[in-house]
């Protein structure tokens, strides 16, 4: 489970919370990953053609902790991504954890195409930015290389349907891996 939210509290880590409440009651090990709470920088584009060792090594030059969440992913049977709706889309470290990894995921070496991948992207105020995060989500994790089996959209406003609905879909993305 990756995070793009700051609180583990909050009401992103909470429905992130009832998908692994259902994938755990499946007999699932799930991790998850607090983006905010690590250093993750964005893209340098570190060549003037705005590449650098992506291009070719599927590997990132900067030094931080995005390798060893990559080493997470390629080990893992399936992956969960949760992000709060900020102005319609992902999060800022959603956002640029996922534009550093589709860089690396692009010649499928590493072991990430194909993995199944579900999202949820929760909205508050009037929650109207949760479907278009949703299909920011789906680009975003399909041009990772990822098969993305189903995005989650969660509003303010039926968080308590959506909860008995995450809890669920956690049990039937578990059966999927």
């Amino acid at each position: 489970m990756i995070l793009g939210c700051r609180s583990r509290t909050g009401r992103t880590a909470s429905a992130a919370g009832a998908l692994v409440e259902g994938m755990e009651a499946s007999g699932c090990e799930v991790e998850s990953i607090f983006l905010p709470e690590l250093e993750v920088e964005r893209c340098r584009q570190c060549d003037g053609d705005g590449w650098g060792r992506c291009r070719d090594k599927d590997e990132c030059a900067i030094e931080d902790d995005f390798p060893g969440i990559i080493e997470k992913i390629r080990t893992a049977d399936a992956l969960a991504f949760t992000t709060p709706v900020y102005f319609s889309d992902l999060s800022e470290s959603m956002r640029a954890f996922l534009d550093r990894l589709r860089r690396i995921a692009r010649n499928d070496s590493g072991g990430i195409r194909g993995k199944d991948a579900l999202g949820i992207c929760l909205a508050g105020g009037g929650g109207g930015g949760a479907p278009a995060c949703a299909a920011s989500m789906v680009r975003m994790l399909s041009g990772c290389g990822f098969e993305v089996v189903d995005v989650v959209p969660v509003r303010r406003q039926n968080m308590d349907l959506k909860l008995r609905v995450l809890r669920e879909t956690g049990s039937w993305f578990a059966s999927r891996s």
